[in-house]
């Protein structure tokens, strides 16, 4: 079976895009869309991504008019913090280490909801489709 090989764009509304797209690539290193096709965009760090629809009354996202949550990689969750709180961003780690590794919640300008996941070395799940033993 044909399948996708990962996410190739993540598009959203914002109410002052210009300024959305400003804070992702100032305070997260999210680089901006280029201005042509010469140039080159953000490349993401190879690594696992979990694509979970969860039920439309879940209290996970918080605000309930918010319809998606991005979840971001990190290497360092505490350097990625330190370097979020500094810029006056307010950021909730969870106490919590999970098999999986450990996670932080903030939310950008417009109000949505984004984590910061901090994977585990080994304990990252396999990509579908991977067998255990093979990269």
């Amino acid at each position: 079976m044909e399948r996708v090989s990962g996410i190739g764009g993540f598009f959203f509304r914002g109410r002052d895009p210009e300024a959305l797209a400003r804070w992702y690539d100032r305070h997260l290193g999210v680089q901006r869309t280029p201005p042509d096709y010469d140039s080159p965009c953000w490349t993401q760090e190879e690594g696992p991504t979990v694509f979970e629809p969860f039920p439309a009354d879940t209290d996970y996202f918080r605000d309930p008019s918010k319809a998606w949550m991005l979840n971001f990689r990190v290497r360092n969750l505490e350097a990625m913090v330190a370097q979020l709180r500094t810029a006056g961003i307010e950021v909730e780690v969870d106490p919590q280490e999970y098999p999986n590794g450990r996670f932080a919640r903030l939310v950008d300008p417009e109000g949505n909801p984004v984590a910061l996941w901090q994977p585990m070395g080994g304990a990252a799940p396999k990509a579908v489709g991977q067998d255990a033993g093979t990269e």
